[in-house]
């Protein structure tokens, strides 16, 4: 049997829904360095200035997906 012969034995693998950030057990921490870079991205990006202050991860998502919707960046 190959590798394309089993695959075609086997459901179909759903996508997981993205949970809410609002509903993360790590939302209140403070975002990462990551998303702190990306932030400053699509700031920069969108003619805007970077966020000053400490974000949480939650806030900095939601932020990053208007900023996403804004310039485009992150749509198939």
């Amino acid at each position: 049997m190959s590798g394309s012969d089993l695959m075609s034995t086997h459901d179909e693998v759903q996508p997981i829904a993205d949970k809410d950030p609002e509903d993360w057990t790590t939302g209140d921490e403070p975002m990462t360095g990551p998303q702190a870079s990306y932030l400053s991205t699509l700031a920069q990006e969108a003619g805007e200035e970077a966020p000053s202050g400490e974000l949480t991860k939650a806030e900095a998502s939601k932020l990053i997906d208007e900023l996403q919707a804004r310039t485009g960046r992150g749509q198939s």
